[in-house]
């Protein structure tokens, strides 16, 4: 457990603590400082600065960037509120645009649905800084104040984050027309094991799911190729290289148009529930409600559109409007 993180005796240095925050944020002294509009060298003597006055380091440096230590989160969750609302206030009295939402979840998910969504958010003077990768450490970062809103794979624990449903992602059992012609009318839990399968990680943990799920059974193959993102999954598919079970928004457009074929839909298909998370003392950047409530609504068309894929039959191509 680390000691709660203290500013020493005497008025802490407020340019110090938006440098801290801005590096802690950015996760570069060259990042912070090109968004502070001050030299490296400015923001690096701010920083030692403040570890002489705290009597700790605050940063790992690495080669690329730098990695906060466990004091340094806790710091900048305790400063992230107040100096927002400092900046909103400062912003709107010299009439400045808000300061940039940051936003976080899966590559994915992002790059398919939500930024497409955002489009016009970002014509009308929104900025944005997306950041990309798994559950966990995103939602330690949003603790921490690096991100405004993240979208996360599982509801977090406790009371420090606030977390509504966002989106349910239905996994559907995907093959090219090659495949599925071959397979039509045989044991498709018994004959997939013949088929080269492609999977997201070496472990298959969504192919193993759906297996427990909807065969009630374990998954004994090992994939024929791995590779740590889901739409290149998706392209290796298409292209004819196996099989695999992947999220129903990433792959409409390929089985609206028939490029890829659903080999099995159970009555009780398996669903993950993605959740738009935020900290509970909210913001002062007008913009992370605005990005909030778009996302809320982009879901919802998401969910709409899903509705028309359901019902049709197994093989053959999912009716709806082709979404990207």
């Amino acid at each position: 457990m680390t000691d709660r993180p203290t500013l020493g005796s005497g008025p802490p240095d407020l340019n110090q603590l938006r440098t801290f925050l801005a590096v802690h944020r950015a996760g570069s002294l060259t990042a912070a400082a090109h968004h502070l509009g001050l030299s490296q060298s400015t923001v690096t003597a701010q920083i030692r600065a403040l570890e002489q006055r705290l009597d700790r380091e605050l940063f790992e440096r690495r080669a690329r960037g730098v990695t906060p230590l466990p004091y340094a989160d806790d710091l900048a969750a305790r400063l992230s509120a107040p100096l927002d609302q400092l900046a909103a206030v400062a912003d709107a009295r010299d009439g400045g645009a808000p300061e940039p939402v940051h936003l976080a979840g899966p590559a994915e998910f992002l790059g398919t649905v939500l930024l497409g969504a955002l489009a016009p958010l970002v014509a009308d003077g929104v900025q944005l800084r997306v950041a990309t990768g798994l559950t966990d450490p995103l939602l330690t970062e949003l603790r921490a104040g690096r991100h405004d809103l993240v979208i996360a794979t599982r509801r977090p624990r406790g009371r420090t984050l606030l977390a509504e449903p966002l989106a349910d992602e239905e996994f559907v059992l995907v093959a090219a027309p090659v495949w599925a012609d071959r397979l039509t009318g045989r044991d498709l839990p018994a004959v997939l094991t013949e088929v080269p399968l492609l999977s997201y990680a070496e472990d298959l943990p969504i192919a193993r799911r759906y297996w427990r799920h909807v065969f009630d059974r374990r998954l004994h193959t090992r994939a024929a190729v791995t590779v740590p993102d889901l739409r290149a999954v998706l392209a290796a598919v298409t292209a004819g290289a196996g099989w695999s079970v992947l999220p129903s928004y990433l792959c409409r457009a390929e089985l609206a148009s028939g490029a890829l074929r659903v080999l099995h839909r159970p009555t009780d298909p398996p669903i993950n529930t993605a959740y738009l998370v935020r900290r509970p003392t909210g913001s002062a950047n007008p913009h992370v409600a605005v990005v909030r409530d778009h996302l809320l609504a982009a879901a919802r068309r998401l969910d709409q559109d899903a509705d028309h894929t359901r019902g049709a039959p197994a093989g053959a191509p999912a009716a709806g409007p082709d979404r990207t």
